[in-house]
């Protein structure tokens, strides 16, 4: 069975709505995982959470996720953050009434 390539992406909480979102290759913020940016490089994945926690104006609560470069794209190696892709968990609103 062939072992999935594991990588970082640089995740927090937007300031102004709360909605989970994902650093981007272009330094943008992403509310998709599909469109985050892995971090294969541990030195250049602190780097960018260097970055970003200094955007304070945006975002709050960043950190390092793990996640699995699959042939699907990101997977998330955590519960955890597969359960912050998904949205809140109360009822369906936000990303879990677009289907």
């Amino acid at each position: 069975m062939k072992q999935k390539s594991s990588a970082k992406v640089v995740t927090a909480n937007s300031l102004i709505e709360g909605d989970v979102v994902w650093l981007a290759k272009d330094g943008s913020w992403t509310g998709s995982l599909k469109d985050a940016h892995p971090y294969t490089d541990p030195e250049l994945a602190q780097a960018a959470l260097e970055q970003a926690d200094k955007r304070q104006s945006e975002v709050v609560g960043c950190y390092l996720a793990d996640m699995h470069l699959g042939p699907d794209g990101l997977e998330p190696t955590h519960f955890r953050e597969d359960f912050r892709r998904r949205g809140p968990s109360n009822y369906a609103h936000g990303k879990q009434s677009q289907g």
